[in-house]
């Protein structure tokens, strides 16, 4: 494992320097606007629309933040941004490699909040699939992820989730054609439920599909939900994207405790949502269930059976995923041959169900295990510390 810490400090200003500085106009920061926004904004000042396209490539494709080396554009042009716009993403505090190349970036946010992105090597390095944050911690308590203990504090904003993309890119590499891509796939499955921040997640993700973006295919950015089930509705009708249900339960009764938003929206609600996503959908898609396997909760036969019940009218494969322990969670990882059978039921039964294999554990990189550090509003990070500290005692 290698590990780089980064804390840059911020400039040291003179006090006329700071009265100048409060004085000014903000400039703003293009990282996070759409296409439609950036055209509007060089019409604001003044400019053709068609500049919009060419600066997108510069941040998103070629990861430039300085409009100086921006040659296609005029210098007067380039001059006339550095004094109104800048290009700011997520400031690197932390970046691990893990043993098996899983790499993990601890990046800081407007609020001195850390929230966490992990890039995933696969297929020799031919996919590289990036799991990105929404939110600063989680609002759902989820009760086998490590990082609901954490609390909640705030939504990502666009250019906070499109940064995470933009920082992993850049450290990587430029793309220089788009079958080598530093990042070929991202799934919206960090810090956060994504949909609980749909303003900022919707056209974020509209950034990695667009050409002059990060140009992915819809069938590699991938929005992953504990089910909430208006706006799984809503999701369909602004963008289409690969939909992953965090499922984890084949009853109400287990899924009530583990995935607590269940008491409001249960799995039939949810499953109905899906089919509804699904017939909006312009090809043959499949939703991905997520079920998290938590030795002797869900990993019995009694419960393969009973999922594959409940998932038979629904286009689906299953992605299971065996629990990554933290401590007093009160759970425990199931063995590998119980997986294993687990898998083989959902076989026999005629389902196409892969096991997830754990990726950057060293570097607390693995699913359910992002932290970061958040200034919680909801208390939820203390009760969790204290009961901790009581168990050690």
């Amino acid at each position: 494992m290698t590990t780089t810490v980064h804390h840059t400090p911020a400039p040291q200003s003179s006090p006329d320097d700071t009265s100048s500085a409060a004085n000014a106009p903000a400039r703003q920061n293009l990282l996070g606007m759409s296409r439609e926004q950036m055209e509007a904004f060089f019409l604001s000042i003044g400019e053709k629309k068609f500049r919009a396209a060419q600066l997108m490539k510069w941040i998103h494709q070629e990861g430039i933040d300085d409009f100086s080396v921006m040659t296609n554009l005029s210098k007067p042009l380039r001059d006339k941004l550095a004094q109104v716009a800048e290009i700011r993403g997520p400031g690197v505090v932390y970046e691990g490699t893990s043993s098996d190349g899983t790499r993990k970036w601890v990046l800081e946010v407007e609020d001195g909040s850390y929230v966490e992105t992990v890039l995933i090597p696969a297929e020799n390095g031919k996919r590289r699939t990036l799991c990105v944050s929404s939110q600063v911690g989680c609002s759902l308590d989820c009760s086998f992820c490590s990082t609901g203990k954490q609390g909640f504090q705030r939504n990502l904003t666009a250019a906070e989730i499109i940064g995470q993309v933009w920082v992993a890119q850049r450290s990587v590499g430029p793309r220089r054609d788009t079958a080598n891509r530093p990042v070929t796939n991202v799934v919206m499955m960090g810090m956060g439920e994504p949909l609980l921040n749909f303003d900022n997640v919707v056209p974020a993700m509209k950034l990695m599909l667009d050409d002059s973006g990060y140009g992915l295919s819809k069938r590699r950015v991938t929005l992953s939900t504990s089910g909430v089930v208006p706006m799984i509705d809503k999701l369909g009708d602004e963008i289409d994207v690969s939909l992953a249900i965090s499922l984890h339960a084949s009853t109400d009764e287990l899924r009530n405790e583990l995935v607590p938003i269940n008491r409001k929206y249960n799995i039939q609600s949810l499953l109905d949502a899906c089919h509804r996503y699904l017939s909006k959908c312009p090809d043959n898609r499949q939703v991905t269930i997520e079920y998290t396997l938590i030795k002797d909760v869900n990993d019995q036969q009694v419960h393969a059976e009973q999922l594959a019940a409940l998932l038979k009218e629904l286009p689906c494969k299953i992605n299971l995923i065996p629990f990554n322990p933290f401590p007093n969670s009160g759970y425990e990882k199931p063995s590998r041959n119980q997986v294993m059978r687990f898998q083989q039921w959902l076989y026999d039964l005629g389902y196409n169900a892969t096991v997830r294999i754990t990726r950057g554990d060293d570097i607390d990189a693995a699913c359910g295990q992002l932290v970061g550090r958040v200034k919680d509003r909801t208390k939820r990070s203390a009760r969790y510390i204290q009961s901790v500290q009581l168990d050690a005692d």
